[in-house]
C-alpha cells in the first residue's frame, strides 16, 4: 500500500465538466501509512484514516481555495489546515470535495510519517507555483 502525490483523474473530469467549483466545500483527510491513495482514487474513505486526539473522521474543512497563474501553469492551493491540541501520526493526506458527494480531487504523501503529540498538527501546502503546486494544469 501507498500513498502517491498527485491531482486525481476523476477530479481532472470534473474540472473540465465543470461539476467542482470553487463554490463548493472541500475538505482535508489524514491517513496513515497503510492507506492505498494515487490517481484512482475517486471519493474519500474512512479506510485507514488516521484516528487520534484532536481528529475528528473526515478531516477538516479547507478555507481559502485560491487559483493562481504560474507562467502558463494555473495552480489550485488553500490555506494550510492546523489540528490543534492533538496526538496523531499521519503519512499523507487526501483533499476531496464535500459538497459533491466527497469526490477526490489530490492525494499527498508526507514522505515520512509525522506525528504530533498534544500539539499543533500543520499540513503545510507546497508553495502554488509551476514547479511544486499539489493541484495544478500545465
Amino acid at each position: 500500500m501507498a500513498i502517491t502525490t498527485t491531482m486525481t483523474n476523476s477530479y481532472k473530469q470534473d474540472i473540465l465538466s465543470g461539476t467542482q467549483t470553487s463554490a463548493d466545500t472541500y475538505k482535508l483527510a489524514l491517513y496513515t501509512s497503510t492507506a492505498t491513495l494515487d490517481a484512482s482514487t475517486t471519493v474519500y474513505s474512512a479506510t485507514n484514516e488516521v484516528v487520534g486526539t484532536g481528529y475528528t473522521a473526515g478531516g477538516a474543512t479547507l478555507s481559502g481555495f485560491t487559483v493562481t497563474l504560474s507562467g502558463s501553469t494555473a495552480c489550485l492551493t488553500f490555506n494550510n489546515p492546523a489540528f490543534t491540541s492533538s496526538t496523531i501520526t499521519a503519512r499523507g493526506c487526501l483533499i476531496y470535495n464535500f459538497t459533491q458527494g466527497n469526490k477526490s480531487v489530490a492525494a499527498y504523501d508526507f514522505g515520512a510519517d509525522i506525528t504530533s503529540t498534544n500539539g499543533t498538527f500543520t499540513v503545510n501546502f507546497p508553495v502554488a507555483v509551476a514547479a511544486t503546486a499539489l493541484i495544478r494544469i500545465a
